[in-house]
């Protein structure tokens, strides 16, 4: 394992933080463990910001992701993406819009098979799909503009942060907010500690984790303004648009 390490958003050196199983997943949490594969993965640390990353994984092509990670036993270790997350997460939005005007366009980032989209469009949502992972014919150019753009569960599962970062700010509107979900480390991932954060899942994919001043980091260079709603729901924005008030005053 290469030790000189540079941390994927601030560049600070970043350390070795610690080694897990390959099969550490996030059903640990409702107490469920998968037998220990022998593959050490490890992950390191940014002092600096917090950004908390698995450098070898992150190398990955995307058939090895494929192959390793997102396959026919996903649904094992993941077993609420197919159809619970995405109803419970389009249920929030429409409630969330309820009495409002809606944002005029949505796009579902890293919406998978369009579940969550497939449900707004019924409510009367102008809403598209687009998984760089499942799309893998479509580039971001040709996916058009959007107001609101949700990304739930998906930055912790992107390799390179940066380019996640310029995919969405090419697809934002101006007055557009990335609405987006993923767990802060800022309690659980601390200098001098194991990680045993049940959020620290390789085998779920959940190869990049950030702390709040890594987001906030992201968000400057990406000339974006960053706000954390609660441990698990952020934005990024532009400028706060008269449409975007139900994000901004909801109680998470």
């Amino acid at each position: 394992m290469q030790k000189n390490l540079v941390c994927p958003i601030c560049t600070s050196a970043a350390k070795l933080y610690d080694v897990v199983d390959f099969n550490k997943s996030c059903e640990e949490w409702r107490g469920k463990f998968l037998e220990l594969s022998g593959m050490p993965v490890y992950y390191a640390r940014c002092p600096h910001c917090g950004f908390c990353y698995a450098p070898e994984i992150a190398e990955w092509s995307l058939e090895q992701f494929e192959d390793k990670i997102y396959n026919k036993e996903y649904i094992n270790i993941d077993p609420d993406y197919l159809q619970d997350r995405p109803k419970g997460n389009a249920g929030f939005l429409i409630n969330m819009f309820a009495n409002q005007n809606l944002p005029s366009s949505h796009l579902d980032y890293g919406g998978g098979n369009g579940l969550l989209s497939q449900f707004l469009t019924q409510y009367g949502w102008n809403s598209a799909s687009y998984d760089p992972f499942v799309d893998r014919g479509v580039t971001v150019s040709e996916v058009g503009k959007f107001e609101l753009i949700t990304a739930y569960e998906v930055f912790e599962h992107v390799p390179d942060v940066h380019q996640l970062m310029l995919n969405l700010s090419e697809l934002l509107a101006k007055n557009g907010v990335v609405l987006f979900s993923t767990l802060l480390s800022d309690q659980f991932i601390l200098a001098n500690q194991r990680l045993n954060w049940w959020y620290a899942a390789p085998r779920n994919g959940h190869i990049s984790l950030y702390a709040k001043d890594s987001l906030a980091i992201l968000a400057k260079q990406h000339d974006l303004n960053f706000h954390s709603f609660s441990p698990l729901m952020h934005v990024f924005y532009y400028n706060m648009p008269s449409w975007a008030r139900p994000i901004f005053t909801h109680k998470y």
